[in-house]
């Protein structure tokens, strides 16, 4: 039962001070009081967009165990306000906080598609695969006013660029003119997250993320139309969804999946008290239990930054899992593989546009 105090609609249920900030705001009990009795707000847990002009927009990813080389964020924050989000770290580097600020200050970068084709036009890069969004989901809220993750992928589109999305929105649908373009040249692919096939859990994890069935469907349009498409069952929260495994990998094979990936849960940084205050209020009948299985995957701790292991986990627990894992690969993925995006074309367009110039 959640507790009375829990805000809905957001996953974090308070905002953490900036580790990097001497200062910190305070939301004091007479100031509430005072807010009450005048009738006034104390917080319209309203979201916020606020443009930001960087001077760059494709990352180099150095952690050896992400799994992409590059990746593009157009947005930074989320408004899906996913608890678990390891992006929530992320947000302290922009001066605001890893909770509440991170689900409702989105930070649009406007500019995005012109410095992409800026970065594709250099003559020094060579085609690697662009990941969208690799941090924040590109297919967020704020998409459906802002446009730039289209906008992006028709620079990919122009550049016979390769380019991978990782989402959990069906908004992704609304582009599929053109990843169908992308994909009949092998340039494209999809990573649809389904974190669990129950819309309880789903709403209190991920409160304004599409439904499961919608995420199904989309792995289901996007593979009936040659899109290849990965579901990400992470991340694994031992305790909440870690008995889904099974059902997950069955129902994102028979929507057409061509793989699936998994991590277990980590907590770093802010996130580990940011959960637990979290889960105390949405879960706590249960919130000892979960707590300690995720600690007992990490070592002890909540927090847990070895590469190779923060991802994966160690112990009995991760063990059970990741033997789950390998069984519903053998079981309902058999033959199947996921395609290696190519790289061959971009080469050739650009130097074809360079001429233009």
């Amino acid at each position: 039962m959640k507790s009375d105090r829990f805000i809905k609609g957001r996953g974090a249920q308070h905002n953490t001070q900036n580790s990097f900030l001497k200062f910190s705001n305070e939301m004091r009990d007479d100031f509430l009081e005072f807010c009450r009795v005048s009738g006034e707000e104390a917080d319209n847990n309203k979201t916020q967009y606020i443009s930001i002009f960087p001077k760059s927009i494709v990352n180099k990813v150095n952690s050896p165990d992400v799994g992409m080389s590059y990746s593009l964020n157009p947005y930074q924050g989320c408004e899906h306000g996913c608890i678990y989000c390891y992006a929530r770290n992320s947000h302290e580097y922009w001066g605001y906080g890893a909770g509440l600020d991170f689900e409702r200050k989105i930070l649009i970068k406007k500019d995005a598609p012109a410095l992409l084709e800026a970065k594709l036009k250099s003559k020094s890069w060579k085609a690697s695969t662009i990941v969208l969004s690799g941090n924040t989901d590109c297919y967020q809220p704020a998409e459906r006013e802002y446009e730039i993750t289209r906008a992006c992928l028709e620079v990919f589109l122009k550049y016979r660029h390769p380019v991978g999305i990782i989402t959990k929105n069906a908004l992704v649908l609304r582009d599929l003119d053109i990843l169908v373009k992308l994909a009949k040249d092998n340039l494209i692919g999809v990573n649809v997250s389904v974190t669990s096939l129950s819309e309880d859990t789903r709403r209190v994890l991920e409160p304004r993320t599409t439904t499961i069935k919608k995420r199904l469907k989309t792995i289901r349009v996007l593979s009936d139309n040659n899109i290849p498409v990965n579901a990400m069952l992470a991340p694994i929260i031992p305790g909440i969804n870690s008995h889904e495994i099974f059902n997950l990998a069955k129902a994102v094979s028979e929507n057409g999946a061509l793989s699936f990936g998994f991590t277990l849960v980590r907590l770093n940084g802010a996130i580990g008290k940011i959960f637990e205050d979290w889960i105390r209020k949405a879960m706590p009948n249960k919130a000892d239990k979960v707590l300690q299985q995720i600690a007992d995957c990490h070592g002890g701790s909540l927090n847990d930054s070895r590469f190779g292991i923060r991802n994966k986990g160690e112990g009995i627990i991760a063990k059970q899992v990741h033997d789950m894992v390998h069984l519903a690969r053998l079981k309902f993925f058999k033959g199947k593989s996921f395609p290696e995006l190519n790289a061959d074309l971009y080469g050739e367009k650009k130097d074809n546009q360079l001429r233009l110039f």
